[in-house]
């Protein structure tokens, strides 16, 4: 018979497991951040006539794989194929867009073809990344006579949309984010475009911003967690955040408005190594020393500057801009809060007990530092 003083033992072993294998599952995730966008562009020509191109990874989609297979392994594999197992594939890839992409006018969806310009041209074959058939989907259609609005609408076999649809009869030109597997707001073919309205811009970018740390920004979460493990006082854990999220609020805001810009083949191994010495410090220490926060608020700048990259890359509203930051910044903030919760609601029962830091911080600290090491290694080595 198990005595009293056991169960705890078998409990929190079992308990640390439990975590070291999610923890240790993360080990092959993106080796960046993965919050990526499916760039859209829909023209609207003077004769009638509309052209949508999508950028995404076609190699992945034409064989079934995930869009962060290794590249050069698909590029392999399209050319193991036969001329006619290729031109099937092309033609499944073609249905795929015209089952899972919509271009809707007054609420009817209108037919168009499929073509990738991209194969065969410089912009596949000499591309810094290995690609045999390109990035660009182009589906061109007739918008019909008489039609006053257009929806966009992308499965949610894509990822978030970053859309623009440039008229080129009236020169308006209209942007817009949408979540994975949204229809666009509709927009006018007549008339003034109006803009988006405040709440629509800030809920957006709150969304985007708690995506980009859940349940997708890994190294971010392994941070937050490596901060949640030091000790067992709230107050330790307050600072720490605390330093965290000041340093990251402010590299991302001087980054948006290019004050400040470091390469993101920099940023991230850093971001990584941050995550290491977090890890590393906690198996060797059970206290807040006084360097800790600074060294937290040293490393939340590189954060910033890797959560900057994303808001770069898909965009502010131009009269929009501080209020679009601001919202990111405060799904950031929920997504990290998140975080914390699901900790304490996890490990919280124990962080008090004598044998939470030898069984279960110390461990999971140095399953945090290894994964850390491993993406730290994985990014130096990206081009």
């Amino acid at each position: 018979m198990l005595s009293v003083g056991s169960r705890p033992g078998r409990s929190s072993a079992r308990l640390t497991r439990t975590m070291l294998i999610v923890l240790l599952a993360c080990t092959r995730a993106a080796t960046a951040h993965p919050l990526t966008f499916t760039d859209t562009t829909i023209v609207l020509r003077s004769g009638g006539t509309f052209q949508a191109d999508l950028i995404v990874d076609l190699d992945a989609l034409a064989l079934g794989a995930p869009q962060d297979s290794d590249d050069a392994g698909l590029v392999a594999a399209l050319q193991a194929l036969s001329p006619d197992e290729l031109g099937d594939r092309l033609d499944q890839l073609r249905q795929l867009f015209q089952r899972r992409v919509r271009l809707r006018f007054d609420g009817e969806p209108a037919p168009f073809e499929v073509s990738f310009p991209d194969r065969g041209t410089p912009a596949a074959t000499e591309s810094a990344i290995p690609t045999l058939l390109g990035l660009t989907a182009r589906l061109s259609g007739t918008v019909p006579v008489g039609a006053t609005e257009l929806e966009f609408f992308a499965s949610r076999a894509f990822s978030e949309v970053n859309l623009t649809i440039r008229d080129e009869i009236r020169n308006l030109t209209s942007r817009a984010l949408l979540e994975r597997g949204a229809r666009s707001d509709p927009f006018t073919l007549a008339g003034p475009v109006e803009p988006p309205s405040a709440s629509s811009i800030g809920g957006r970018y709150v969304r985007l911003g708690f995506a980009h740390i859940v349940p997708r920004g890994l190294d971010h979460i392994l941070f937050v967690l490596g901060l949640f493990l030091l000790g067992t006082r709230l107050r330790s854990l307050v600072w720490q955040v605390t330093a965290f999220t000041v340093a990251h609020a402010v590299t991302l805001s001087l980054a948006v408005f290019d004050v400040v810009s470091l390469p993101a083949t920099l940023v991230e191994p850093l971001i990584a190594l941050s995550i290491v010495y977090v890890g590393i410090e906690n198996a060797l220490t059970d206290r807040l020393h006084p360097w800790r926060p600074a060294v937290v608020f040293g490393f939340g700048l590189l954060h910033g500057l890797g959560f900057a990259g994303v808001l770069l890359d898909l965009g502010l509203p131009e009269q929009e801009r501080l209020f679009g930051l601001l919202s990111f910044n405060v799904g950031i903030e929920l997504g990290q809060l998140l975080v914390v919760l699901v900790a304490l609601a996890a490990v919280g029962w124990c962080r008090h007990r004598a044998w939470y830091r030898p069984r279960l911080a110390v461990p999971l600290s140095a399953a945090i530092a290894a994964v850390g090491l491993f993406w730290t290694i994985e990014r130096a080595q990206l081009p």
